[in-house]
C-alpha cells in the first residue's frame, strides 16, 4: 500500500551512498512497485518538489521519478506552491529505473538548483543543456529519450542522487533561501 515517505536530509549517509541496480525480474515486483507508488504519493504531497530519487526516501535502489510538469516548468518564473499543489493532482510521473545517461551536449548552462534533501539552500550548477537517457519504466520496458532544458537538468540531478552525489557538491555558488515561502523549486 503506498504511503507518504519521509524525505531524508543531507546528514544521512544514505544520500552519499551509490544505489544498487534493480534486477530485471524485480522491476515489476511488489517491493519496487510499492516503492514507486509511495514515491509518487510523497512527491505529490511535496509542493516544492518536481523530482525524487529512491535514496531520498531511504531506499538504495536505482529508481527515480520526475513529475511531468518538469517539461513545462520555467525556472525563471516564481512557483506558487499552492497553485503547484493543485496542478499536481492532474500530473503523471515519468519513472526511471537503472538509468544511464548515454549522451550529453557539449553546451552547458548554469542555473539555480535546490533539493528536497538539502532544505534552505540553493546553488548555481553547471550542467549539459541536452542529454539522452536510457532506462526502464515501471513495467520493465527499456526506453531511450532525449531531454533538454529544465527537464534534462532534473534528470541529471536525480541521476546524481543514484550515484551518491548531492547538488551542493557540484554547485559553483551556494545561497541560503531567504524564506521558507520562497518559490524556488527543489528537485
Amino acid at each position: 500500500m503506498p504511503k507518504i515517505l519521509p524525505i531524508i536530509t543531507k546528514e544521512n549517509k544514505i544520500l552519499i551512498t551509490p544505489a544498487k541496480l534493480v534486477a530485471e525480474r524485480d522491476i515489476t515486483g511488489k517491493k519496487i512497485s510499492d516503492l514507486i507508488q509511495s514515491m509518487q504519493l510523497t512527491l505529490k504531497n511535496t509542493p516544492e518538489g518536481i523530482g525524487l530519487a529512491a535514496p531520498q526516501v531511504g531506499s538504495l535502489w536505482q529508481v527515480f521519478i520526475v513529475d511531468q510538469e518538469a517539461l513545462k516548468f520555467d525556472p525563471e518564473k516564481p512557483l506558487d506552491p499552492e497553485a503547484h499543489q493543485k496542478k499536481k493532482r492532474d500530473y503523471k510521473y515519468f519513472v526511471f529505473i537503472n538509468p544511464q545517461i548515454t549522451k550529453m551536449s557539449k553546451k552547458k548552462t548554469s542555473q539555480i538548483e535546490g533539493c528536497l534533501s538539502v532544505p534552505g539552500v540553493v546553488g548555481m550548477v553547471l550542467r549539459p543543456e541536452k542529454i539522452t537517457i536510457m532506462a526502464r519504466d515501471e513495467t520493465g520496458r527499456k526506453f531511450s529519450r532525449g531531454a533538454a532544458g529544465f527537464f534534462a537538468r532534473v534528470i541529471q540531478h536525480e541521476c546524481d542522487h543514484l550515484e551518491g552525489i548531492l547538488f551542493i557538491q557540484r554547485a559553483q555558488k551556494l545561497l541560503p533561501l531567504p524564506d521558507k515561502r520562497d518559490s524556488e523549486s527543489r528537485l
